[in-house]
């Protein structure tokens, strides 16, 4: 056999073209292997085949040899992933609102070279499943990267904040930055959000990741410490409403039996309820905000603010305010 650079990486290919091109429904036989390594210029005997695979095997690799009628064939048997959990990473990219659309053409590019070339056009096709409304901000990556690296080395950052102007501009919300102690990052409603330490303030507030500009990490060493230590994230997260700054009430709610499943989807398992003479009754930490009293006005009659009062006449005066317009 002609010796020659590729002679070298003659098992790398191997394994190449077994995560490309195989699977259990397509095995690759020895001739179609040959003739494939030719293409990276790797001249190859059916002997020397057979000896790299048993390498490889010996190494490691889960390569199974297939036998039929026509002889049969090799296709590599296990992989990091598997396809269905492929496809609902696919879907947590195509659906997610924080990620471009150029960015998650990108992604899912990457995960379709996690599996062999058939299936890969199952995860190509899901690509336009979801027409979600997108965020357009591409510098978000860096970011986010930018917070992390500030969260890990306990540094205070500074950004710009942006909003939306008549003109569906982002703006910024003012001429001065915003200097904060980033402590977490999470998810809410399809939105990713950043929780941190207000330094003007002097309180925790959010703000949505995709509406940052010009994130600075700064030397100096965060601060808010005390405050961050009683946050519970899980239940922040729950009593939490369009992760909009408000005041937090302890808040009771009546509802039909009916409703269970949409008070513990909202406020967890943990949530106390016990029942009353029309049905049950729960006490929930509310962020108590506009966005609350939309919460309840959408699931409906069924469901009732019973205190404290200050929050079911507020509440009450929200929906008169809204018939009046």
């Amino acid at each position: 056999m002609a010796k020659n650079s590729g002679q070298k990486l003659k098992m790398l290919y191997i394994i190449r073209i077994l995560e490309e091109y195989t699977d259990e429904n397509h095995p690759i036989t020895t001739r179609e292997l040959i003739e494939k390594l030719a293409l990276y210029d790797v001249e190859a005997e059916r002997k020397s085949i057979y000896d790299d695979i048993a390498r490889l095997q010996d190494y490691g690799y889960d390569i199974i040899k297939k036998e039929n009628r026509n002889g049969g064939g090799y296709y590599l048997g296990s992989r990091d992933f598997e396809l269905v959990e492929l496809k609902l990473l696919v879907d947590a990219v195509q659906s997610s609102r924080f990620v471009t659309e150029r960015k998650s053409r990108e992604l899912i590019g990457k995960l379709e070279k996690l599996v062999n070339k058939h299936d890969a056009k199952e995860l190509h096709r899901q690509v336009y499943v979801a027409g979600r409304v997108k965020t357009d901000n591409e510098s978000i990556y860096y970011q986010v990267d930018a917070i992390q690296k500030a969260i890990v080395e306990n540094k205070q950052i500074e950004f710009v904040y942006l909003e939306w102007n008549a003109k569906k501009e982002l703006v910024p919300r003012r001429e001065e930055k915003y200097l904060v102690s980033p402590w977490i990052l999470m998810w809410q409603e399809e939105k990713y959000y950043l929780v941190a330490y207000d330094h003007n303030s002097q309180s925790l507030r959010h703000y949505r990741v995709d509406k940052l500009k010009d994130v600075e990490v700064l030397e100096e060493k965060r601060i808010g410490h005390a405050i961050y230590e009683k946050l519970n994230p899980a239940d922040y997260v729950n009593k939490a409403f369009g992760m909009y700054g408000a005041k937090e009430e302890d808040v009771i709610l009546t509802f039909t039996e009916r409703l269970i499943g949409v008070i513990i989807d909202r406020f967890g398992k943990d949530v106390s309820i016990r029942p009353v003479k029309n049905g049950l009754r729960a006490r929930v930490k509310v962020m108590v905000s506009p966005q609350f009293y939309a919460w309840v006005a959408g699931v409906g009659k069924e469901l009732r603010i019973e205190g404290p009062d200050e929050v079911t006449c507020e509440y009450k005066t929200w929906l008169q305010n809204l018939l009046e317009e």
